[in-house]
Order: structure tokens, then C-alpha cells, then sequence
């Protein structure tokens, strides 16, 4: 990525602009990856209804969603009528974990917890991103500790490729008012407090004074609690 490119995505602040400048001035292969949580749906739209069709959008189907996930999924395609394409779990992996372990083994240690997450997130996103040279997410800041230190832009050394967050200084309210504002899709678990959306075992809705990532495998202890897709 050239140095003209990296300064518009760093200080412009509009993503419109950002994502079309991306899309008309970068020629090697750009994807995002969406798990259709609200950060997720508003990159969706802008890709979507400014037809940035060399961005190829992608989704991780554990097996295991919430039935809302699919249903937003599902209201996604139908409202712009664009592809998004979904990468699954090694069969065979899946099957050894579960007969070897347990259907819910993920609650018994963070090893098991992680290996299940390995199988169906962080292995299906290594063919995700085969090839790939910008990787777009919908990361923010104020999601973890382990977010606040992010920048827009970094180059991620294990997987040769560049990762573009560009929501990253936005917050809550902002996303939440840009929904609203363009008529956006959006999983319905939010308005019962659910912030973070994976895995229906593994995700709750928050507690009164809780912080965005105490939903996600809420039995660990919060200094653990990534899946290992983004490192």
C-alpha cells in the first residue's frame, strides 16, 4: 500500500470516502469480514450501497449462531441484494472435537475453548484471507483494553497483509445514530443487551455496570477473552 493511500485512510474520518478512495485506488485483493454485529453492518452498507463491488465481503458461520444472526444475515441480502460469502468449519474437525470432547467441551477449560474457536473461526478465516492484502474489520477501540490500542492502520506481519479499522475512534452512539440514520439492518439481540454477538453458548446479554466484552465466554477470566482471530 502506497504512502498516499495509508495518510487518506489515517486522517480523512469519513468512511464513505475512505472506503471508495480504497476500493478505486488500491488493486490487490480487499476483503471484510462481517459476523454482523452493528460495527459490521454499517461497513456492510457503505460497501453495499456505493457498489464497491472489488471489496469482497465474507462472513465466518460457525455452525453455532444465534437464529437472529441468521435472521440479520438474511434481511442483509435481501435489502441490498449483494453477495456475501460464507466460509465454514473443517467437517472432519469439527466432528473429532465434539466426539472426543463434548458438544458444549469449550465451558470445561480455556483450552478446549480456544481450540473450538481455532476450528471454527480462526482456521475458515486463514482461507478468508488467502491472498488477500487489506483486511477490513469493524474493530473499535472502546470494544476491550485489548482494542484501545489499535491503529487504523496496521500491518499484520503473520498474515502479510494490511488491516483497515475504520471505525476504530467511533463510538456506541455513533453507530447506533448511523443505523438509524440509513435505515440498516441489525441484529435484534442488541436491544436486549447483548453487545457483543458470537457463538450462542459462548455470548450473553450484559449485567447492569458490566463492560462491552463481559457477554463474551463470561465464565473466563476477561483478560483472556479473544477468540484468536484477531491477535
Amino acid at each position: 500500500m502506497n504512502t498516499k493511500l495509508i495518510k487518506f485512510l489515517e486522517t480523512t474520518n469519513n468512511l464513505e470516502l475512505e472506503l471508495d478512495f480504497l476500493a478505486n485506488n488500491f488493486n490487490e485483493k480487499i476483503v471484510f469480514s462481517t459476523s454482523f454485529g452493528i460495527e459490521d453492518q454499517v461497513i456492510s452498507h457503505e460497501i453495499f450501497s456505493q457498489n464497491l463491488n472489488n471489496i469482497e465481503v465474507f462472513t465466518l458461520d460457525t455452525g453455532r449462531f444465534f437464529a437472529e444472526t441468521y435472521a440479520v444475515w438474511d434481511k442483509t441480502l435481501l435489502q441490498y441484494n449483494k453477495k456475501i460469502k460464507a466460509y465454514y468449519p473443517n467437517t472432519e474437525k469439527v466432528e473429532n472435537y465434539v466426539n472426543e470432547n463434548g458438544i458444549n467441551a469449550f465451558y470445561n477449560t480455556i483450552e478446549l475453548r480456544k481450540e473450538c474457536c481455532f476450528i471454527r473461526k480462526v482456521a475458515p478465516l486463514g482461507r478468508a484471507l488467502k491472498g488477500a492484502k487489506i483486511w477490513i474489520t469493524g474493530l473499535r477501540a472502546e470494544q476491550s483494553e485489548n482494542r484501545n490500542t489499535l491503529k487504523k492502520i496496521e500491518w499484520d506481519e503473520e498474515r502479510q497483509l494490511y488491516k483497515y479499522n475504520p471505525l476504530l475512534n467511533w463510538s456506541t452512539e455513533d453507530v447506533v445514530t448511523y443505523l438509524k440514520k440509513f435505515g440498516v439492518p441489525y441484529n435484534t439481540l442488541h436491544d436486549e443487551n447483548f453487545v457483543s454477538i458470537g457463538c450462542a453458548p459462548c455470548t450473553r446479554a450484559l449485567k447492569p455496570g458490566e463492560d462491552f466484552r463481559s457477554g463474551r465466554w463470561w465464565w473466563e477470566d476477561k483478560t483472556k477473552k479473544e477468540c484468536g482471530l484477531h491477535r
